[in-house]
């Protein structure tokens, strides 16, 4: 027992304290952006990479991409796109050869995981003409969680990179542009967080990083 009312009180604030932390730790998912003590920008994104999409109006937040780990280049210092086009590939999963050639040639394509590899989707595009390709899980429009694309094992190769953007981000966006009856987005890929203050991102409403 507690030897008098004060020490009480100050065990029962501690322990609340405690299970708040918890609470925080447990409900933190992989891609959010969760600030320790001490740490910097630069070690919360770890090998993860953001564009931005300008337009529309609509869609005017920054994005974060899981690079394909095994597969294609890397989005390196010399790769910088700006006012570039995203386009959904028609077919959206990109399995085959894409039909939307003329949009897609020089932009950035975003296709629908399933049916085939991810870098069979990343080598379609290429073919296509296109500069990088964005895919995500329109079938699980809910998930907010970012998954490793690996190689195939193919013998083939592309040269062109790939990232994985979460479902949820994914289904935004293409919803959005069947709204406004749009066949693109413009973005800027990627941009450099390193040195932004986590308040001062304009992130997705509608998903915790």
């Amino acid at each position: 027992m507690y030897s008098n009312k004060d020490e009480y009180i100050e065990r029962l604030a501690m322990n609340v304290l405690v299970f708040l932390s918890f609470i925080k730790f447990s409900s933190a998912g992989p891609n959010d952006l969760h600030l320790q003590d001490g740490a910097t920008m630069a070690e919360i994104v770890g090998g993860d990479i953001f564009f931005e999409i300008i337009d529309p109006l609509e869609l005017e937040y920054t994005y974060r991409l899981r690079p394909a780990k095994d597969f294609g280049p890397t989005f390196n210092e010399s790769f910088q796109l700006k006012n570039t086009l995203l386009v959904p590939a028609k077919p959206i999963d990109a399995c085959d050869e894409l039909e939307n050639i003329d949009d897609v040639e020089r932009n950035v394509v975003l296709i629908e995981r399933g049916s085939c590899s991810f870098k069979r989707k990343t080598i379609m595009a290429e073919k296509a003409g296109a500069r990088a390709a964005i895919i995500t899980d329109l079938a699980k429009g809910s998930e907010e969680y970012l998954i490793e694309m690996i190689d195939d094992e193919t013998l083939d190769e592309t040269h062109i990179p790939a990232g994985f953007l979460v479902g949820k981000n994914g289904l935004m966006i293409t919803n959005t542009l069947n709204k406004l009856h749009r066949t693109y987005a413009v973005i800027n890929l990627p941009v450099n967080l390193t040195f932004t203050p986590v308040h001062q991102l304009v992130q997705p409403p509608w998903i915790g990083w």
